[in-house]
């Protein structure tokens, strides 16, 4: 864990060195403007930022990124312009902060196309506007199956903010562990469930991590961000196992097994990619909400050799239940509103 925690330090100065030699030139076509993370946060907004490299540096269109001085829509508003300002024609904003913010400056700056992930505007039908939302629940649904289909029966739900991504990612989870439950005859499967309402690490979660593994929980999908740190600390002192979330946290630590994935880079890449093609404006797509998932290749779990960690699971298993999901076979619920029905697994929905 000490390891990891160092190769972060490494990987956040390196990040910020690039980011601090792009902002010396004069102006930026393309521009990421980030929440409340960074773009080395080894989650939403890395693998963000990690599509608009790929992207402009394939095409030779100037890039940087922005980050606000707070946690405010009017940090976020004067942010944006200031990427404007500097030359971007392109606002990449990734999270459902940019509900407001997105809207205000689309109305304010016509001509700048923004591409807006995880979220909707506050205002729809604005043509500078393309969103891009994922079916977590299907990626949450991958990340439960695999779970149980590996052997463990205490599972854990650790979720940030109770916000609608987020509740997918759980209640997916919820429905691949009574899948699999069903599938395999289990009727001793257990879910501890919970939002820590909050997506930054802190003593109360790794509390509550170390108290869900001395009760006998072994693997707990940490949703969120930051709090992924609390969830490995409580982890290491117990020897439990961790689920990583939005993108391949493998390389985080050796415990996590796996991750329920959203491919925001390539979803990135792809929108990038329409938006110069059709001129630099949206088009058709303009005021568009696009929802993803399996059916278009952008959520899953990683299969790559060094990320696959489960035992009694195979890829090939795996690539099975993908196939079923993506083709329709099986649906998954994107309700936030009710908790799943299960009656294989037992959830203790906690406050």
């Amino acid at each position: 864990m000490r390891k990891s925690i160092a190769l972060l330090l490494v990987l956040t100065l390196t990040l910020g060195m690039g980011a601090a030699a792009l902002a010396q030139g004069d102006t930026y076509e393309i521009a990421l403007v980030t929440d409340v993370g960074n773009i080395d946060d080894r989650s939403f907004n890395q693998a963000s930022w990690e599509g608009v490299v790929e992207y402009a540096t394939a095409n030779d269109v100037t890039y940087s990124y922005y980050k606000p001085s707070e946690d405010t829509n009017l940090a976020r508003e004067e942010t944006m312009r200031e990427a404007i300002g500097k030359g971007a024609k392109v606002l990449v904003l990734p999270g459902f902060l940019f509900f407001e913010s997105a809207a205000v400056i689309a109305k304010e700056f016509a001509d700048v196309q923004i591409l807006l992930i995880d979220t909707t505007p506050a205002e729809e039908g604005l043509q500078n506007i393309y969103s891009v939302l994922y079916q977590e629940e299907q990626s949450g649904f991958f990340a439960g199956y695999a779970a149980v289909k590996d052997g463990y029966k205490k599972l854990g739900y650790l979720g940030g903010m109770a916000v609608p991504a987020v509740v997918r990612y759980g209640h997916g989870y919820v429905m691949g562990a009574e899948y699999a439950a069903q599938e395999m005859g289990l009727t001793d499967v257990e879910i501890k469930y919970w939002y820590s309402g909050s997506f930054l690490p802190n003593d109360e979660i790794k509390i509550k991590m170390s108290g869900w593994a001395t009760e006998g929980t072994e693997v707990v999908f940490a949703c969120g961000g930051g709090i992924v740190w609390s969830a490995l600390l409580a982890a290491e002192e117990a020897d439990t196992v961790v689920i990583g979330v939005d993108v391949d946290q493998s390389s985080l630590d050796p415990r996590i097994i796996t991750s329920a994935m959203k491919h925001l880079q390539k979803s990135v890449v792809d929108a990038l990619t329409a938006l110069y093609a059709n001129g630099g404006t949206w088009g058709e797509l303009g005021g568009i909400v696009a929802t993803l998932g399996a059916e278009s290749g952008d959520v899953g779990i990683p299969t790559a050799p060094e990320s696959w960690r489960l035992k009694n699971f195979t890829v090939d298993e795996y690539n099975a239940i993908f196939e079923k999901v993506m083709a329709g076979e099986i649906e998954i619920s994107p309700d936030v509103e009710n908790t799943p029905a299960v009656t294989a697994v037992t959830v203790d929905y906690q406050e």
